[in-house]
């Protein structure tokens, strides 16, 4: 009995677990690159300069507006109030004097000093004066907290204020920064050259555990598990191997490739030598078994009778014999059933059929016999059986 190990091997790339293209919101002319490919940048770092001198004067005129309409406001509330409330106070004196010289008028008509026309003008005087003071009152109205002059300065003013907003924002957009700790993978734009959204300009790694993402044939799907040891291997830097985990398996399988995508989590620390989209060898102990009977995979042949059998030497004859078989390698396979350990097993095409006597041939290299051992070890010990 002896251990016997199955693996996939398959290609994977360095990736992070989120990679990001930066562009501009806006049209413009860059005036300046601060980042070079390679270099790490932190959250908030400036990436790209637009030129900005008409967001500039764009935003100077509107705090120019916000400042007019707060001054019309305030001078609503101060001042304006005050001239308000003395043509009131006026106009309520004089609708006092207009009802006074009434009266008056009343009592000299009526002792007959004055006429008819005389008492007509006093009181069109007082409807003028009533007519002056709802005015005034109207106006002072006007110019309270609720009044209409003054919610229609607050909303110029509140107007203005936006405005004055929406373009410090445009002036923001001017300046590229990085959205987090990242890694900057390509630089994509230079000084002089005119941008326009949805163009990337520069793309980022952002900080994070580093992967390896592979796609893997479908049909090993049955194989692979989360939790998975693999050893992983640059070409570059082969005497530097190092240990992976799979991480994740994809819920849906590329029609187009038949591949599944598999995320494999490099462990800290994380080999210097690694770069983002870097390819490597990866290879996964998907089965293991510490003591397994093992044969050569060519050693197993099909009939009408058996979807796996061998034929060994029985009684110096060649027999059939049907095994229930277990793990699987490319070289080696388990046996669960049907030999036992020291059989002679043949292997080959060009091997006598069964019923045909035959003699081992214990002189040459052992190569049928049962095994249980490692791939490597499986086929080290069989034997050559010579037809009779």
């Amino acid at each position: 009995m002896a251990p016997l190990v199955r693996t996939l091997q398959f290609s994977a790339r360095v990736a992070t677990a989120s990679r990001v293209e930066v562009g501009s919101t806006l049209t413009g002319r860059v005036s300046q690159v601060d980042v070079v490919e390679g270099a790490q940048v932190k959250s908030g770092a400036v990436l790209v300069r637009l030129k900005s001198d008409e967001l500039q004067a764009a935003l100077a005129q509107s705090r120019a507006s916000e400042s007019q309409a707060a001054a019309r406001l305030a001078g609503l509330r101060s001042t304006g109030r005050n001239a308000v409330q003395a043509s009131v106070m006026q106009a309520e004196s004089v609708l006092v004097a207009a009802q006074a010289e009434l009266r008056r008028t009343l009592d000299l008509v009526a002792q007959g000093f004055v006429s008819e026309s005389r008492l007509d003008e006093a009181r069109r005087g007082v409807a003028v004066a009533q007519a002056q003071r709802e005015a005034a009152l109207a106006q002072r109205a006007a110019v309270d907290d609720s009044g209409t002059d003054v919610v229609q300065a607050q909303a110029q003013l509140d107007l203005a204020i936006a405005a004055r907003k929406a373009a410090e924002a445009r002036l923001g957009e001017a300046v590229i920064t990085a959205p987090a700790d990242a890694h900057v993978l390509s630089r994509l734009v230079e000084p002089g050259q005119i941008v326009q959204p949805g163009r990337a300009l520069l793309v980022l790694a952002l900080a994070g555990p580093l992967q390896l993402v592979a796609q893997v044939d479908e049909r090993y799907l049955g194989q692979l598990q989360p939790g998975q040891e693999a050893s992983v291997l640059a070409d570059a830097y082969p005497s530097q191997r190092f240990k992976a985990r799979v991480l994740s398996i994809a819920p849906l399988v590329d029609a187009q490739r038949g591949a599944i995508e598999v995320k494999f989590l490099v462990p800290q620390p994380v080999p210097a030598f690694l770069r983002e989209d870097m390819t490597l060898s990866v290879e996964v102990e998907t089965a293991r078994r510490e003591r397994a009977l093992v044969l050569p995979a060519d050693a197993l042949r099909r009939d009408a009778s058996s979807d796996n059998s061998v034929w060994l030497v029985h009684d110096g004859r060649v027999q059939a014999r049907p095994v229930r078989v277990g793990l699987r390698t490319l070289e080696s396979v388990e046996i669960l059933e049907g030999l036992s350990e020291g059989e002679l097993v043949l292997v080959g095409a060009a091997t006598p059929v069964p019923g045909r006597r035959v003699r081992a041939d214990t002189r040459a290299p052992a190569r049928g016999v049962v095994n249980k051992g490692t791939q490597d070890s499986a086929g080290a010990a069989m034997t050559h059986a010579m037809g009779r």
